[in-house]
């Protein structure tokens, strides 16, 4: 029997607190090698507190906590400690000479999974690339490769899905999986979760609660645990019904017995909790849709040079519920953008039913008054509400069930947490009380109670769903099909879902390193021989491929150009950027389909 795994950390009887508030009190726990913990809970409980902590970037104010020597700690914030100053060789590679790093097959397994490879194809000029100019997601891709090509014994990771597309969250749940070594990871990605961890705890009310197995594991435990607190409670209230009929029927001041039944009495009040403070959900009104709801027909659209959608066609029913990936660039919200009215195209058009009545959740809450307070910024948009039942419902008490109660109601919009902005921006929406959601990447900042709770919300959805997200679980929960638009510009129906798109992107990534080492190589291409039709087809296929790469080589090389004379210009450096790494990643597809043509005809 093997000798059982040593703690790597140790934390007994913690107490953690910042001012007046205690974030984690009396917490027991260690973190056994080889263990991957997910860590969840709801925002501002105290997740980040309990990595720092294990990490050592704080100490706590009670209680023991102790590290095995000689463990070797690597740590990723939700905000990246990059320096903007250096390239990304500085940063990855240091001084190590090219051919001792491109023959690790650890450093090509990392550098293919987030960065396009040894050549670093996601970035204009590979490896001697500036971090500073970077966008978000670029940052933390290089930021992850960079923990991972340290290989710590204990890796801890605060969001490392956040800026990352759905291949991107597929690769690192896998990469993870099969690493040696110990994890723990904060995520509110819940696939993620399932895919990864062996336990999961839950942090919640200064307590961390310990559950074995992922997601589905710890969502069976909790269920347990409140249906065994919920028989706890119905006790409690059924002796407190008791006492206080008692109570209520016996003269108080005839013995001394009353007063001690009182004061049993208040005891059993003063343990009462509080009342849950989650969003009640409710089901609002909304106006019923024509046959027609939104059709793109022949949709493109180009900023100069550069094309986003090519010829694209998309038509949503009444009821469709739909979500659509692609990777980064892509263009996602840009069509999102289309069937809201907030672009317009370069060609094609796009038709909205007479009965449709939208609203656009954007990736963003920049829009949200921030001078105002929760109720105010609710009156803004309508003072009352009615929901499917014909309730009606004014500001102040929609926000209350939506867990604005008392002083939280009166909150300026500009001191909320990103989540609580989250929700309030999507109850504006709800109030106007719309039959077509169209939502970019809805799950930012939210925590899984959330989450779960705008799920439930839309479930009894009666209108059309769009959803654009990275976020896999909360992709096949609501929606019913799922959409792929490629770097192509086009858009196309997965029957298979996400599943699907993350294979048929893994098969396309395999065969573009295969066709491009056979060339190396000169192999000869293992293809039957093509009919005098499809040779013909195939042959005019090359040239408008051909054709297509050396208007996109011309545009890459005017881009490098602009680059350099936007060096001091981050902004419009980071736009000329996000430009190179669409127009790369259309390229590389192109070569990819010039290529196994090419072979075909020589076969």
């Amino acid at each position: 029997m093997p000798p059982p795994a040593r703690n790597l950390v140790n934390l007994k009887d913690v107490r953690k607190g910042y001012g007046s508030r205690t974030v984690l009190d009396g917490v027991t726990l260690g973190v056994a090698e080889g263990e991957r913990i997910g860590i969840v809970g709801r925002n501002g409980d105290g997740k980040s507190t309990l990595l720092k902590l294990l990490a050592g970037i704080e100490e706590p104010d009670a209680g023991q906590l102790t590290r095995t020597g000689g463990v070797s700690t690597s740590v990723i914030a939700q905000a990246d400690e990059l320096d903007g100053t250096k390239t990304i060789r500085e940063e990855l590679v240091g001084g190590r000479a090219d051919h001792e790093w491109m023959g690790d097959a650890r450093f090509r397994d990392v550098l293919d999974g987030l960065l396009g490879g040894v050549a670093i194809t996601r970035f204009p000029q590979g490896l001697d690339t500036v971090i500073g100019p970077l966008s978000g997601g670029e940052r933390r891709r290089i930021g992850l490769a960079k923990l991972l090509l340290d290989s710590p014994d204990l890796l801890l990771l605060d969001e490392p899905t956040n800026h990352l597309d759905v291949e991107g969250v597929d690769w690192l749940a896998r990469h993870l999986a099969s690493r040696r070594g110990t994890l723990v990871v904060i995520t509110h990605d819940r696939w993620f979760l399932d895919a990864v961890c062996t336990a999961t705890w839950e942090v919640s009310d200064g307590a961390v609660h310990q559950y074995e197995g992922g997601y589905a594991a710890y969502v069976l435990a909790r269920a347990e645990r409140d249906r065994q607190a919920a028989a706890r409670e119905d006790r409690r209230q059924q002796l407190m019904r008791k006492e206080l009929a008692w109570l209520r029927r016996g003269p108080p001041a005839r013995t001394s017995k009353p007063k001690f039944r009182i004061e049993a009495a208040n005891a059993l009040i003063a343990d009462e909790p509080p009342a849950r403070d989650g969003v009640e959900l409710l089901r609002f009104a909304s106006q019923r849709l024509g046959d027609k709801v939104l059709e793109a027909e022949d949709v493109s659209l180009a900023y100069g040079d550069r094309v986003l959608l090519r010829g694209a066609t998309w038509r949503l029913g009444p009821g469709d519920r739909v979500a659509l990936v692609g990777v980064n660039g892509s263009g996602k919200t840009t069509l999102v953008n289309l069937l809201s009215g907030a672009l317009e195209p370069t060609d094609g058009q796009v038709i909205r039913g007479a009965t449709v009545k939208l609203a656009h959740l954007s990736q963003d809450a920049v829009e949200l008054p921030g001078h105002l307070r929760v109720i105010e910024a609710l009156e803004e948009v309508r003072g009352r509400t009615t929901t499917a039942d014909g309730q009606e419902l004014t500001a102040g008490k929609l926000a209350e069930r939506f867990g604005f109660k008392g002083e939280k109601g009166r909150t300026l919009v500009r001191d909320l947490s990103g989540g609580e902005r989250r929700r309030l921006q999507l109850m504006r929406l709800l109030m106007d009380e719309p039959n077509v959601l169209l939502l970019d990447e809805p799950t930012n900042d939210l925590d899984i109670d959330t989450l779960t709770a705008l799920e439930d919300l839309l479930d009894r959805w009666p209108g059309t769903l769009v959803v654009v997200s990275h976020d896999r679980y909360f992709v096949e929960r609501v929606t019913d099909d799922v959409y792929a638009l490629g770097t192509n510009g086009r858009v196309r129906h997965l029957p298979g879902g996400i599943d699907q798109y993350v294979e048929q992107r893994r098969l396309a990534a395999e065969g573009a390193k295969d066709v491009a080492s056979a060339a190396r190589a000169g192999a000869p291409a293992q293809k039957p021989g093509l009919s005098g039709g499809e040779a013909r087809t195939a042959r005019k296929e090359v040239a408008r491929l051909e054709r297509a790469i050396e208007k996109l080589e011309t545009r890459e090389a005017q881009l490098h150009e602009d680059m350099a004379q936007a060096a001091t210009d981050f902004d419009r450096l980071r736009g000329l950027q996000e430009e190179l790494t669409t127009l790369t990643a259309e390229k590389e597809e192109l070569e990819a389909s010039w290529m196994e043509l090419s072979e075909q005809l020589e076969g």
